[in-house]
């Protein structure tokens, strides 16, 4: 079961990203907890198009550096700049001031079999 908060009114990847309504991508709780201190991350430019479940940046801790995946199709229309300076944002806050992208988005954002509500987040196996 994925640990840590789960907010409800967001959609999940097995790959534990989220991504709310407004196209606002982010890691979860669970990802950040078993990253450990986030160090550094690799993020696309704004205008750059990402596919559904395809490598959109690298988050590097001081455990690993991990793979960040595209919940659904888009284009960047925003990039967290916060994080040059402030990764560990990623820790405190991974739902709010820790976000890592804003996409346009093509597809449809909805839980189903590649997003996940909360409670089909939670269900996870670790």
């Amino acid at each position: 079961m994925a640990s840590g908060k789960v907010p409800e009114g967001r959609w999940y990847t097995a790959e534990h990203e989220w991504i709310a309504g407004d196209g606002t991508v982010g890691i979860t709780d669970h990802a950040q907890d078993a990253l450990g201190d986030v160090v550094f991350l690799d993020l696309p430019e704004v205008g750059r198009h990402v596919e559904r479940g395809t490598v959109f940046g690298v988050v590097e801790s001081v455990k690993s550096v991990s793979d960040l995946f595209s919940p659904v199709t888009g284009t960047v229309a925003a990039v967290n700049d916060q994080l040059k300076d402030r990764p560990e944002l990623v820790n405190q806050d991974p739902y709010g001031e820790g976000w890592l992208v804003r996409l346009d988005t093509e597809d449809p954002i909805a839980s189903g079999p590649v997003l996940l509500d909360a409670a089909g987040y939670r269900a996870l196996p670790d």
